[in-house]
Formats: C-alpha cells, sequence, structure tokens
C-alpha cells in the first residue's frame, strides 16, 4: 500500500512541476513576443535606409550611445565590408533577451545561397526601438 501511495504522489507532482513549467514556459514567451513588438519593422526600415542610399537616416536608427562609439564614417566603412548589395532576401531568427535589450541574428541570403548573419541588439529609447548594436555573427 505504501509503494502505491508514492507513486500517486510521484505521479502528481511530475505532472504539477511540468504543468508549472509548460506555464512558466508559455508566459515567458507571450512577454518576449509582445516586447519585441516594433523590431522587424525597425530592421525593414534601416535595410531600406542603407538600399536607397540614405546612409545618414540609417544611422538615425541607432541609439545616441552607438553613434558615440561608432561614427558616421566608421559606420560607412562597416556597411561598404558587409557589401549588402549581393544579398536580397533577410531572414530573421529568434529573438532573445539579455539586459532588458532584445538581440536578434538577422540572416542575409544571396542568389548564389551565400549567408551573412548579423547580430543586431535593439534597446528601447522613448518607448520606441533602436539599434544599440551590430555584429558579424562567426560561424
Amino acid at each position: 500500500m505504501e509503494l502505491g501511495l508514492i507513486r500517486e504522489v510521484g505521479v502528481k507532482s511530475l505532472l504539477a512541476g511540468g504543468s508549472a513549467l509548460l506555464i512558466y514556459w508559455t508566459y515567458t514567451a507571450v512577454k518576449l513576443v509582445l516586447s519585441a513588438r516594433g523590431i522587424n519593422p525597425l530592421i525593414k526600415q534601416f535595410f531600406t535606409q542603407v538600399a536607397a542610399g540614405r546612409i545618414d537616416a540609417a544611422y538615425l536608427l541607432t541609439t545616441k550611445a552607438y553613434r558615440q562609439h561608432v561614427n558616421r564614417q566608421q559606420f560607412i566603412r562597416f556597411l561598404a565590408d558587409l557589401k549588402l548589395n549581393k544579398f536580397r532576401n533577410l531572414k530573421s531568427g529568434r529573438p532573445r533577451i539579455q539586459e532588458g535589450d532584445v538581440i536578434l541574428t538577422v540572416k542575409l541570403k544571396a542568389e548564389n545561397n551565400d549567408e551573412l548573419p548579423l547580430d543586431f541588439t535593439f534597446t528601447k529609447v522613448d518607448d520606441n526601438w533602436r539599434i544599440a548594436r551590430i555584429n558579424r555573427v562567426n560561424g
């Protein structure tokens, strides 16, 4: 009888723990999706500005802290080194939250299947998302 009681309590504990984990995961996923709203339009706007040659407009989509560390000339050189004109498609991955910022890996794809993965770090500035960092992903 004791073995049956232990088994019953164990199964209930396992179900309770699994349910708690599922609820936590769902809550975290919904929170992430809601907090990341507005990032995809910002990425689209950034690449549209760059493609149209409006580098200053793209530069202004970054945070003030970014512009203090990366001047306009460095930004232009960085974009030139990326050779963005050979890429046609953009695919974004799952956002990650780190210290209140959202990090999103964006993969640019060329017609010859070359890929350029970039990590964009976004931060909220006055209820608007801004680009805080852009890094190449080594891989």
